[in-house]
């Protein structure tokens, strides 16, 4: 037998008006189901970087039953960083770890105010005061506190006001106690960091309302262990030291998954 137009279309506008009234069903159970779950990790990478800096982090916490986003930010500017890293928070429907890895620690630091943030992770990175940059933090270490320099920053290379780091440079000095395989395929996906970045200025620090926690990396030669030692104390935060580089989450990704779990607890 066959349908006419007509009847064809009445049975379609029925079945979508009740899927959608099932969709809107589901959704409202589903969502009452996982702001009840674990908070949702989410990840943010450095300079120099980009979001497979946490590939040997995410399986551990997801072996542990905790869902993870690893942002890819574009590192042309703070506000674009901030950005990117929001809207993945806004993607999640209840409370969030929220991580960063060096100049990640930066946008986290802004971006942490978003009411769904529960808790802060900082990874051999810097932590901004209010109205404070990179360039003021290594400002005020080296040439204030005295600190010495490591070497891992002292010769990149900058194309159209974009940084990068010579292979040598990461292998030697950003991922040394990797293994080289591993540290010349973080040389040749590193992404490109705009030196605006740099000087761009935090507003309003989220470690002033959240609790934080801080891996200090002892062997750094990107950003002085020293440095990061300081800025651990000065914002309160819970600090755990690891024998790696600068990259302590491939370099020890079982110690700072820990830690990030610890924050979640």
């Amino acid at each position: 037998m066959k349908l006419t137009t007509a009847v064809w279309f009445a049975g379609l506008a029925s079945i979508i008006c009740i899927s959608f009234a099932s969709s809107k069903t589901n959704s409202a159970k589903s969502k009452s189901i996982q702001e009840g779950e674990k908070p949702v990790i989410v990840l943010v990478h450095g300079a120099f970087a980009d979001g497979s800096s946490w590939n040997k982090v995410i399986p551990i916490l997801q072996k542990k039953g905790y869902k993870t986003i690893a942002v890819q930010n574009p590192l042309t500017s703070l506000d674009d960083d901030v950005a990117f890293t929001t809207r993945a928070i806004a993607e999640v429907p209840g409370k969030v770890v929220l991580v960063g890895h060096s100049y990640g620690g930066v946008v986290i630091t802004q971006a942490g105010n978003n009411e769904k943030v529960a808790s802060l992770v900082y990874t051999s990175a810097y932590a901004p005061d209010e109205g404070q940059s990179i360039e003021d933090i290594e400002k005020d270490a080296h040439e204030v506190k005295k600190i010495p320099n490591v070497p891992g920053l002292t010769d990149p290379l900058i194309t159209d006001g974009f940084i990068r780091l010579k292979d040598e440079a990461v292998i030697n000095h950003f991922a040394q106690d990797l293994p080289e395989s591993e540290a010349r395929l973080i040389a040749a996906g590193q992404g490109r960091f705009n030196v605006s970045c740099i000087k761009a200025k935090v507003s309003n620090p989220a470690w002033k309302n959240k609790p934080s926690f801080f891996v200090v990396a002892e062997n750094d030669h990107i950003i002085s262990p020293e440095i990061e030692r300081q800025a651990a104390k000065r914002i309160g935060a819970i600090t755990f030291s690891v024998p790696s580089s600068h990259v302590a989450m491939l370099a020890q990704p079982e110690k700072v998954a820990e830690v990030i779990m610890r924050a979640a607890r």
